[in-house]
């Protein structure tokens, strides 16, 4: 496999995965506007890609380090800096100030920078790795979607002798509202397989094939965890439900990228398979699609592929 797309559907009821602040006692919902199939401008509830990015880092981070996979200081902490703060790895380095050389130390050293990307900007520094997988918004669907505020408030029994807190320490008696979003969501996702453990500089791999099929492994693994356990804002008392998940898996293993259509879009899954018959005219079954309807399904051809490597 060389890369990996995905486009589907996922149903998510009252979740509060990612708000986008508050403005006095009203934590707020994140909403985007987004032109619909007719052209129409739309607003939807959505989850920004650096939300599933996070979600899915974390669930690889655990698969690394369950797997004893090498990690950078940084990394293994689930530190937002990353290598960054990795004395070992700058005194390794030196001096060294080449792009192409610092990239294959750098991706020797850590699995999680290779796979989840980092830019080196210690010790006047400016060397970036790409990450390998790229998530799109997950957006709600036009008239399929639905965010309402719900009245809360922690109790506090000293409220009537007016000895509550008013210091600011959020000791007494307070009421907020809380935002629950439900509605089916559109999903891509994109994976460079055939980048892992590649150095983008020197256009070599610089890991050997039994280190690649690991990190590629894990990077399956987490996708399907990604969508088992989303994680995020809220889930102690506003774990989502995951009504269900339905779209398609599309392989390439060839140079021909596999392909994404919006599932903003009614017909995307007819649409990708029409992509998928044209490309294969420039290669045969240089392209394979896998489509599911639900959760477990999803799983399953997930599982198949890890397999299969």
């Amino acid at each position: 496999m060389r890369s990996l797309s995905i486009s589907g559907r996922l149903i998510l009821d009252m979740h509060s995965l990612n708000n986008e602040g508050s403005e006095g006692n009203h934590l707020q919902s994140r909403m985007v506007h987004i032109v619909n199939e007719q052209g129409e401008l739309e607003v939807v509830n959505a989850v920004s890609g650096d939300m599933l990015k996070h979600i899915q880092t974390e669930h690889l981070h655990n698969i690394y380090l369950e797997k004893e996979v090498e990690l950078c200081e940084g990394c293994s902490k689930l530190d937002a800096n990353r290598i960054n703060i990795d004395d070992g790895f700058f005194k390794k380095l030196g001096k060294e100030k080449d792009i192409a050389k610092i990239t294959s130390e750098l991706l020797q050293y850590c699995a999680m920078d290779d796979t989840q990307g980092v830019l080196i900007t210690k010790g006047n520094r400016s060397t970036p790795r790409k990450s390998v997988v790229e998530f799109g918004w997950l957006i709600g669907l036009p008239n399929k979607n639905h965010t309402e505020s719900y009245f809360h408030v922690k109790f506090d029994n000293n409220r009537e002798d007016g000895s509550g807190s008013n210091d600011g320490s959020n000791t007494g008696q307070n009421i907020f509202y809380r935002p629950a979003n439900s509605g089916e969501y559109a999903l891509v996702l994109n994976v460079e397989l055939d980048r892992i453990g590649f150095n983008d500089v020197t256009k070599e791999y610089v890991i050997n094939d039994e280190e690649r099929k690991l990190r590629l492994k894990s990077i399956l693994e987490s996708i399907i965890f990604t969508f088992i356990k989303p994680s995020g804002a809220s889930r102690n008392t506003q774990n989502p439900h995951i009504l269900g998940f339905e779209g398609i898996v599309s392989i390439s293993n060839t140079s021909i990228p596999a392909p994404t259509v919006s599932p903003l879009k009614s017909n995307y899954l007819e649409e990708i398979e029409h992509v998928t018959e044209e490309l294969n005219r420039l290669k045969s079954e240089s392209i394979i699609t896998f489509p599911f309807k639900s959760q477990s399904e999803f799983t399953k051809v997930m599982i198949d592929l890890i397999e299969k490597i």
